[in-house]
């Protein structure tokens, strides 16, 4: 479902006019610098990227072994999950959140989730329960960061933005790597009225809370971006769940994606402001995909609203649903090498599907 006024797009907009300032982020001792300059370690290294998995009672069967299947790839610096844990027609209970939980702290490497839309944004549906959106945020954040600042699996630290209400926002650096993971969902970044509670417009609270989480995600990538520059770090990856520049739909409207302006007018500002490659890694749309979709010519540029292009993003979309047949390898390469990035779909040993 993709659907939301013009006036709450503008309303949104225009609360999105303030900033805040955010520290830069840290790494656990052997896992990088601590942000205050070069690591002046190059070599590369390789983390796991899923999302929007496990959907549906067969994919939640076969979920700890996909979980066993990362855990065999010793080199995998940490696994990254892009959002949605259920499907969207399925109930968001606190038992089946802490059954994922479960299934999340196995991993033997450090686990960086974000959530997807599934498991708040559209929980207001009847199918999942009717539940109140924000107060199963507030849950998801419960469940899933009791630990501000540490990963799930593995514990590696990160920069959590804990204190300012957001404890899903993390950033960190690797080898001259920036990266960051900002809770962006779909069904238009929480905009969807809540139908399944009889509203059919964004209700007073929801849009505070798109507010303010839009701006926390702002200031985010703004802060890792300005530090992956002080630090002339090779590359920034940021990881999200929605998937802004769907390739899935022919004729995009402003009532399906217009609340995500603002985050991709900062993503192409920042991008060329870093100058070096970004990489935007996703989930939401389900189906392995990569491409520029802000460079010049770009249909999105247009849809957005945006003069300038930042041709040095690439965007990466990892399958999911009932195309979560694999995960991705993405693999930093060396210093030397002749792209600093590299992605590798590995197929899971025993597929849901």
């Amino acid at each position: 479902m993709r659907s939301m006024t013009r006036f709450a797009i503008a309303t949104v907009g225009a609360v999105l006019l303030s900033t805040m300032v955010l520290t830069p982020s840290a790494l656990a001792a052997g896992n990088g610098s601590n942000g205050n300059g070069h690591q002046g370690n190059t070599d590369g290294f390789s983390f796991g990227v899923i999302g929007d998995v496990p959907y549906g009672d067969a994919e939640i069967q076969a979920f700890p072994s996909y979980i066993q299947d990362l855990n065999a790839h010793k080199e995998l610096s940490f696994v990254a999950h892009v959002g949605d844990i259920k499907n969207g027609s399925s109930q968001c209970t606190d038992q089946y959140f802490e059954a994922i939980k479960k299934n999340f702290d196995s991993f033997t490497a450090p686990l960086v989730y974000t959530p997807g839309d599934n498991e708040w944004t559209d929980c207001h549906r009847t199918n999942n329960g009717a539940y109140d959106p924000l107060e199963r945020l507030a849950r998801v954040r419960e469940i899933f960061f009791p630990k501000p600042g540490v990963t799930l699996g593995s514990p590696m630290q990160v920069r959590s933005q804990a204190k300012e209400g957001f404890p899903e926002n993390v950033s960190f650096r690797k080898h001259e790597v920036a990266f960051a993971t900002v809770n962006i969902p779909g069904s238009n970044n929480s905009m969807l009225p809540w139908t399944g509670l009889g509203q059919t417009q964004p209700t007073a609270t929801q849009l505070i809370e798109v507010q303010q989480r839009t701006q926390a995600d702002i200031q985010e990538l703004k802060d890792t971006f300005r530090k992956a520059r002080n630090n002339g770090d090779r590359a920034v990856v940021v990881m999200t769940q929605a998937d802004m520049f769907d390739p899935t739909i022919a004729a995009p409207s402003q009532v399906d994606f217009g609340a995500f302006k603002p985050l991709v007018q900062t993503l192409i500002e920042e991008s060329n402001s870093f100058g070096g490659p970004v990489y935007l890694i996703n989930g939401d749309s389900h189906v392995y995909h990569q491409d520029h979709p802000l460079a010049a010519g770009s249909a999105w540029l247009s849809f957005y609203g945006q003069p300038t292009a930042a041709k040095n993003l690439t965007r990466v979309t990892v399958d999911g649903s009932n195309n979560a047949k694999d995960w991705l390898k993405v693999t930093i390469n060396p210093e030397d090498a002749a792209t600093v990035v590299s992605f590798d779909r590995i197929p899971f040993t025993h597929p849901a599907s």
